[in-house]
């Protein structure tokens, strides 16, 4: 069992690597933006209840997206674990899922931060295009057609991917998202891996890393 939270800057790899990790564990990679979406999209109480907040432009309360990915939790896929990507994103909201996976006697085992310097992260960012369709993301440093080879849909930059956007984005991340690294450093749980190199050189440090602490657990 592997409860796993994957974080770090925009652009850090953590799209392409978080599947090929739930994979390795055969656990759910769950992400509060699709926790929104479905919720609203069935018309749940909490989906609803994080609607209201939504329409009028304001964050949704940390103890409803807790109350969310609880629900989601509860799941058969989830019954070996979980890996977390964007959640949590400050110290209370960690401290939320902390104590909500205390009540069922869980912890997070791990959490792998992708380190990755400012300005390439910004540089990476901006070479960004996603599908209009299925939303597939590419990147212009190594893809160069207009349609997306897995669909066929028209590429696209999202607002949030251009240069205002990015320097909002990564200056949030150091204000309120880097410190939660920082609070589970203080627990042991935090492993931090280079991601400067490629796409191949980043999956053999990882997978190193994580050999390591499969070993560990199961000692």
């Amino acid at each position: 069992m592997a409860n796993i939270i994957i974080m770090g800057p925009q652009g850090c790899g953590k799209g392409t690597h978080s599947s090929k990790i739930a994979e390795r564990y055969g656990i759910p990679t769950i992400s509060t933006g699709d926790l929104f979406r479905d919720n609203i999209a069935l018309g749940t109480p909490l989906g609803l209840l994080a609607k209201s907040f939504i329409d009028k432009g304001e964050l949704v309360p940390d103890q409803v997206t807790v109350d969310l990915l609880n629900k989601r939790l509860e799941a058969k896929d989830c019954e070996n674990g979980f890996i977390l990507d964007g959640f949590p994103r400050t110290v209370n909201q960690a401290k939320l899922l902390d104590k909500s996976l205390k009540k069922n006697k869980e912890e997070v085992d791990l959490v792998l931060y992708f380190d990755l310097p400012k300005k390439e992260s910004k540089r990476r960012m901006l070479g960004r295009v996603t599908c209009v369709d299925c939303k597939q993301i590419y990147n212009r440093s190594n893809y160069f057609a207009d349609n997306c080879e897995k669909c066929g849909g028209k590429l696209f930059v999202r607002d949030d991917d251009k240069e205002e956007a990015i320097e909002k984005r990564l200056a949030n991340f150091e204000k309120q998202t880097l410190p939660v690294k920082y609070y589970y450093e203080e627990k042991g749980k935090v492993i931090s891996i280079d991601m400067m190199g490629s796409v191949e050189e980043n999956r053999v440090k990882l997978y190193a890393e994580l050999d390591i602490f499969d070993k560990k657990t199961t000692m």
